[in-house]
């Protein structure tokens, strides 16, 4: 049966990208009539594909940072050792080594592999132009549904980011219950540029993925802050992240050369909600809070 599945998953007649970009009822539509073939292909692929050479755990993330939230999970009356792991390199933007450079390649390659298993997969074609990258969340359709990657990714964004943002961002508690993320590859040539915007999200975190050597040019994120008319341009050093508010203006300017792969990851609450829409600006809690996970259930809002 599951191999009959996943035969379907690689057979299925596929909407075309000009028709996703439009987003005609008729994609909308195959998402939603193939998502358990999509599931269950994904979950087959995995046990064939000879992926135990690739292990997404912990081994990952930069040790200092790893050792960091491991000990605030114990004992979070010690979060001051995440926290000087971020440098605040623009209002209200954070900065630190989140992957280990050495071990990014195991991350690229199970993502490559997985975009060479020819099982659908939707790309996250809210952003314009942008021909890589896959959706990461359950919420979304046609999403990246392989059963490792998914516990990877939920861990990452229940141990790792959720408590950071609550650190950095105290508002953001309370408005972080619910998840999205997505992955993106900017190619020279083919990916342009991605005009000013905000996030629909209560806070964002931005992870290259790019390998030691694999460098690109341009690509810069440009931070806008308009209470100073200050802007600054960030550039990405592999495995380093930036975190953010979602209400942080930010531009990503045109890449020249080379590729950038990066992960966006967004939190917010309970059908979209963000602190900024109710006016807030602060939140108190205490260390045992930040680093609790939240009771409320995942919806099935998607920003895009």
């Amino acid at each position: 049966m599951s191999t009959d599945l996943l035969e379907k998953a690689r057979t299925v007649i596929r909407p075309t990208r000009a028709e996703m970009l439009q987003r005609t009822p008729s994609v909308n539509r195959f998402w939603n009539e193939n998502e358990d073939v999509f599931e269950h292909a994904w979950a087959q692929w995995e046990e064939n594909g000879g992926l135990a050479d690739l292990g997404l755990d912990r081994s990952l993330y930069a040790p200092e940072l790893r050792r960091a939230v491991e000990q605030a999970w114990q004992d979070p009356e010690q979060e001051i050792a995440v926290r000087a792991l971020w440098t605040e390199v623009f209002p209200n933007v954070y900065e630190a080594q989140f992957f280990d450079p050495d071990k990014l390649s195991i991350l690229r390659e199970f993502l490559h592999r997985a975009g060479q298993a020819d099982i659908p997969l939707r790309p996250p074609y809210g952003l314009v132009l942008n021909r890589g990258g896959a959706m990461l969340d359950p919420r979304s359709e046609g999403y990246l549904a392989a059963p490792s990657f998914q516990a990877f990714y939920k861990d990452l964004m229940d141990h790792f980011m959720r408590p950071i943002a609550r650190l950095l961002c105290p508002d953001v508690y309370g408005y972080d219950s619910q998840t999205f993320g997505f992955s993106i590859q900017w190619e020279a040539g083919k990916d342009t540029t991605l005009q000013a915007h905000t996030d629909a999200s209560s806070v964002t975190l931005n992870i290259n993925l790019n390998l030691r050597g694999e460098d690109f040019s341009g690509s810069a994120v440009r931070f806008m802050d308009p209470a100073t008319n200050s802007v600054k341009d960030l550039t990405f050093a592999p495995g380093t992240a930036l975190i953010h508010h979602g209400r942080a203006m930010h531009a990503s300017k045109p890449i020249t050369q080379g590729e950038r792969h990066n992960f966006v990851l967004w939190l917010y609450g309970q059908n979209g909600q963000t602190p900024y829409q109710h006016g807030r600006s602060d939140n108190t809690v205490s260390a045992q809070e930040r680093w609790s996970l939240p009771r409320v259930q995942p919806d099935n809002f998607a920003p895009f």
